[in-house]
C-alpha cells in the first residue's frame, strides 16, 4: 500500500448516498444475508449522540474507499454514575481493499481525532485479533459489562481502549448500546429497495 495514495476527511452531506453504498457492499452476507449497516448509519446521522466532528471517511483519487463514524454514550456504573464513553461503527473498507491496511490507518486516525476531542474510552462490538493491533483489549479486564449478557455467556466481541490512559479506573459497570443502533427490520428492507438488488445468501461464518 502506498501510506500517501489517500486521504482522510469529515463526511460531508453530498457523500451520505455514496457512503452508504460503500457500507452496504462491505457489510452485504458477512454477518447475515444481505444487511442492515447501511440503513444504520442513515439514522444514525439524525441521532442526538452522533458526533458530526467524528464522522469521517477515507479517499482514494475521487472515490471513497472508507468511512467510520462515533456516537456518544454511556456506562451505568455500579456506584451509581453515569460514565460518558463513546462507541464507534459502522467502520468499514471497500471489500477489495481489505487486509491491505487502509482500515488500521483509517481507525488509528479516528481514534487520535476522537482523543483530542477530550473522549475518554471508546467501547465497541469487534474482533480481537483486528482491533487489539490499535490498542483495544477486552472490556472486562477494565470491569465494563455488555447490557444484557449472561455473566457466563462469551464476551470476547466487547472491545475497549482508553483515549485517557486511566480513565476509566475505579469505574465498573453495564455499558449501553446507544438506541440509534436498534433499527425495524422492515424499514430496513424498504430502505434497501432503493438500492440495486442483490441476492441475500446465508454463509458459513454469519452470526445472525
Amino acid at each position: 500500500m502506498d501510506k500517501n495514495d489517500f486521504i482522510i476527511r469529515l463526511e460531508r452531506k453530498e457523500d451520505y448516498r455514496a457512503v452508504e453504498e460503500l457500507v452496504r457492499e462491505s457489510f452485504w452476507n458477512v454477518y447475515r444475508p444481505g444487511c442492515s449497516e447501511h440503513y444504520v448509519i442513515h439514522v444514525l446521522r439524525d441521532d442526538p449522540a452522533f458526533i458530526k466532528e467524528l464522522d469521517f471517511v477515507m479517499e482514494q483519487g475521487s472515490r471513497l474507499i472508507g468511512q467510520n463514524m462515533f456516537m456518544r454514550t454511556v456506562v451505568n456504573a455500579d456506584d451509581g454514575r453515569d460514565v460518558d464513553v463513546l462507541t464507534m461503527g459502522p467502520i468499514c473498507i471497500a471489500p477489495e481493499l481489505k487486509r491491505q491496511g487502509y482500515g488500521k490507518k483509517l481507525l488509528d486516525y479516528s481514534l487520535e481525532k476522537a482523543a483530542e476531542m477530550g473522549f475518554g474510552a471508546v467501547l465497541f462490538e469487534g474482533n480481537i485479533g483486528f482491533y487489539g493491533r490499535s490498542g483495544f483489549d477486552y472490556a472486562s479486564r477494565f470491569g465494563i459489562r455488555y447490557h444484557d449478557l449472561p455473566e457466563d455467556a462469551d464476551a470476547s466481541f466487547f472491545l475497549c481502549r482508553e483515549l485517557i490512559p486511566g480513565c476509566l479506573d475505579g469505574v465498573t459497570g453495564v455499558y449501553q448500546t446507544p438506541r440509534g443502533y436498534y433499527v425495524d427490520e422492515a424499514e430496513v428492507e424498504e430502505f434497501d429497495k432503493s438500492f440495486p438488488p442483490r441476492e441475500k445468501l446465508r454463509l458459513p461464518g454469519q452470526i445472525f
